[in-house]
C-alpha cells in the first residue's frame, strides 16, 4: 500500500500526516510525501531568491516529515516538484499510482463576494470556501481514492 500525502510543513499538513499515520499506520503503508514549490511569476532576481528560499524551506519540511514517519516505523519517500501544486499532485498520482492521496483542507477567504457573472463562478467560489483550491481541483480530477482531512 502506498499513501501519497501533499505536504508543505504547514500546521494543517502536519496534522494530516499524524492523522494518516493513526488511521493507516497499522497497515504498514509506504508514505510518499509530496511537496510542490511554486515557480515565480517572473524571472527577476528577487523572485528567484524568494523561490530558492521557499524551495529550501520546503525541502527541510519534507525531511522533517520523513523523520516523523520513520520514527513511527514506516517507510517514507520524499518528492519535490516545481510548478502549480494542483497539476503537479495530479501528475504525480498518475505516475506513481498511490492507493490513497491525502490532502489537508486549506480554506481561505475567497477574493470576491457572492455576486458573480456566472453560475460556474459561484460554484468555484463555493468550492474554494469549503475545500480550498487544491482540494477542489483534485476532487474533480484525481483517479485514485482521495482523503481530504479538515483542519481542526
Amino acid at each position: 500500500m502506498k499513501i501519497m500525502i501533499a505536504y508543505d510543513g504547514s500546521r494543517n499538513t502536519k496534522l494530516a500526516l499524524a492523522q494518516t499515520l493513526t488511521l493507516f499506520g497499522g497497515l504498514k503503508p509506504l508514505i510518499l510525501l509530496m511537496g510542490v514549490a511554486e515557480n515565480p511569476r517572473d524571472s527577476t532576481d528577487a523572485n528567484e531568491d524568494l523561490f530558492q528560499q521557499e524551495y529550501r524551506e520546503l525541502k527541510e519540511a519534507l525531511e522533517e516529515g520523513k523523520r516523523f514517519v520513520t520514527d513511527e516505523g514506516l517507510g517514507c519517500e520524499v518528492m519535490i516538484a516545481e510548478g502549480d501544486p494542483r497539476k503537479m499532485l495530479l501528475q504525480a498520482t498518475k505516475k506513481l499510482v498511490p492507493s490513497l492521496l491525502v490532502v489537508a483542507r486549506h480554506s481561505h477567504q475567497p477574493d470576491g463576494g457572492f455576486i458573480a457573472q456566472s453560475l460556474s463562478y459561484f460554484v468555484d467560489e463555493l468550492d474554494y470556501m469549503t475545500l480550498g483550491s487544491v482540494s477542489s481541483f483534485l476532487a474533480r480530477r484525481v483517479e485514485c481514492p482521495l482523503l481530504i482531512l479538515p483542519s481542526p
